[in-house]
């Protein structure tokens, strides 16, 4: 093993690499540290353990994310909610298990708070207080990751579908429920259809549920 130095950033980078190649179950930090040509223990002055590195790795994703999209040219907080999870998505199927890492990973630093203060405003400048703002904002999160997740379960990578799936053999296995079968070409296909359908979905609800007189 060398003995060259490393820092947290060139970690995570690494990891992010491995990701797309064996996946989150197959990423370990003795792995990593065969990529970095370094022994394993030397991980542990940056990263007390694999949770701490997803952290890292989330924050990374999440820079690549933010140094790419803007949410000033919205005017519309519709059209905003739409664009962020739009950007968002496609961020997170860079990444084999993407939406696994960055669920409920917790940023390093502070950087991310500048993208949700811009949020944050455009909410409250279109009549959202503070409540309903981050409402809106985690509705439509969890809708992307969610969805993200089982997309990744069906497509590991964009250009990679696990076996199993296969529409045409689902259908012909379930051909004695009729609807159940024919609901396949809409569960497992068509994914960027389907998204921006379902974030329509949830965006119309919030519209609906903080119109005057709503509960």
């Amino acid at each position: 093993m060398g003995t060259q130095k490393i820092d947290r950033a060139a970690v995570a980078e690494t990891a992010l690499r491995l990701l797309n190649e064996v996946g989150l179950d197959g990423l370990s930090l003795r792995a990593i540290a065969k990529e970095l040509d370094v022994k394993a223990p030397a991980l542990y002055w940056h990263f007390k353990d694999k949770q701490e590195l997803l952290d890292e790795m989330a924050t990374l994703i999440y820079r690549r994310l933010v140094a790419e999209f803007d949410m000033s040219p919205y005017t519309r907080w519709q059209d905003g909610l739409v664009a962020y999870n739009t950007a968002l998505r496609t961020t997170l199927l860079g990444y084999r298990d993407g939406a696994k890492v960055y669920s409920g990973a917790r940023f390093t630093g502070t950087d991310h708070a500048a993208s949700m203060e811009q949020h944050l405003r455009m909410m409250t400048a279109a009549g959202f207080d503070l409540r309903r703002a981050v409402l809106a904002g985690m509705t439509s999160y969890a809708f992307t990751i969610g969805y993200v997740t089982e997309e990744q379960g069906v497509r590991p990578m964009p250009d990679e579908q696990r076996e199993g799936y296969d529409i045409g053999e689902r259908a012909r296995r379930l051909a004695e429920y009729p609807l159940t079968a024919a609901a396949g070409a809409e569960i497992f296909a068509d994914f960027d259809r389907r998204f921006e359908e379902g974030l329509r979905v949830i965006v119309a609800g919030i519209e609906a549920a903080t119109t005057p007189g709503s509960a």
